[in-house]
């Protein structure tokens, strides 16, 4: 019952705030303007996020008044490098902040939260029963993790809906993962988090009235991040390794993706591109909602299947995973998300698959 009202509590939050966020982004400048790579066609406010932040921490704060046991130092970790996050977001929706500036924020965002015990402090090792304790590694490996995460949910932000639904697909895995676990705090607050994806859906699903912005993209990658330490990351079984990749599924697969196909073409890794998932999709004429559905789909796949993990043996887990990785990476390379494999009349058939997307909307 707690945890259904802390999550229907950020649900409410977020559901309220939103409207009221999205005519203060009029009002600031937080508007996106529509460009070659952008789906949409009209400028849109996308300061959505600042109520996702919002809805999460009033709901925490109310849930550690209600359950002073709460009141944990990794809880107050995770509200000070959210809250870093947050501030960060909400001045690059506005002005349009340097990618190195950026990159600097996340960073010590993430570097907030370590003191607080938010943080890898061993790696399962998977060939054997004993756990690798990373030392002085911890650090880089935690930043490495969260700034990874972050920027992974923000890069598939592509979508009317897409981020808010992933991660609330992923946050709720996530929940139930550390329920099983016994890992009642990360639970609640995973929870929670997904119930401000789900409050922001209302008003950011196709077709959408307010994106979320880096500021939402970010806090709910951000947020995952952190609470797959705080859960996932402190149990010494062997697929505590590969879990919270699952979990996190889409995101990481798409963002590794997109590095391995830029390799390929001799581009900049960092150089922004239309073969994501969800431009493939669009391309093979799904329509919008179709597409973040679908995606939608494997994202859950690859939640019950984290979930399945640890539930049976490791060699079960290990022929999953390697069944999982096959199918996944054969069906990527047949969407094309390596790069577009057409010929001249696949290309044609692509192009009047946007178009047909164009007019819908």
């Amino acid at each position: 019952m707690a945890m259904a009202l802390a999550a229907l509590a950020a649900f409410v939050f977020v559901f309220f705030l939103t409207p009221l966020v999205r005519s203060l982004a009029f009002r600031v400048g937080a508007v996106d303007v529509p460009t070659g790579r952008k789906v949409h066609h009209e400028v849109m406010p996308r300061l959505g996020g600042l109520a996702i932040g919002a809805g999460f921490m009033l709901a925490v704060a109310g849930l550690m008044f209600w359950r002073p046991d709460f009141y944990h130092p990794e809880v107050i970790g995770l509200l000070a490098g959210g809250g870093i996050i947050i501030a960060l977001g909400v001045i690059d929706d506005i002005y349009d902040l340097p990618a190195r500036v950026k990159l600097l924020g996340q960073i010590g965002a993430a570097m907030a939260v370590i003191p607080f015990g938010i943080s890898v402090d061993f790696i399962t090792n998977p060939l054997g029963p004993d756990t690798l304790e990373v030392g002085w590694l911890s650090v880089p490996i935690t930043v490495f993790w969260i700034i990874g995460v972050t920027n992974a949910v923000n890069l598939i932000d592509g979508l009317d809906g897409l981020a808010a639904g992933i991660a609330a697909i992923a946050a709720t895995t996530l929940s139930v993962v550390a329920w099983t676990q016994g890992q009642m705090v990360v639970a609640y607050l995973a929870l929670v988090l997904a119930g401000t994806a789900v409050g922001f859906l209302k008003y950011n699903f196709y077709p959408a009235r307010i994106f979320m912005g880096d500021t939402g993209a970010m806090f709910l990658g951000f947020g995952l991040a952190c609470l797959s330490i705080m859960g996932l990351a402190k149990v010494a079984t062997v697929m505590s390794v590969f879990v919270p990749i699952l979990i996190i599924g889409i995101p990481i697969l798409d963002t590794g993706f997109a590095i391995l196909r830029r390799y390929q073409k001799g581009q900049p890794i960092f150089q922004a591109d239309k073969d994501h998932l969800h431009h493939r999709l669009l391309a093979l004429g799904f329509s919008h909602p179709q597409t973040v559905l679908i995606i939608y789909g494997v994202n859950l796949a690859l939640g019950v299947t984290a979930i399945v993990l640890t539930t049976v043996s490791t060699a079960q887990s290990v022929f999953i995973l390697i069944l999982l990785a096959s199918l996944l990476v054969v069906t990527a390379d047949r969407f094309g998300v390596f790069g577009p494999r057409m010929g001249t009349q696949e290309v044609a058939a692509s192009r009047i698959g946007l178009e047909t997307e164009k007019n819908r909307r």
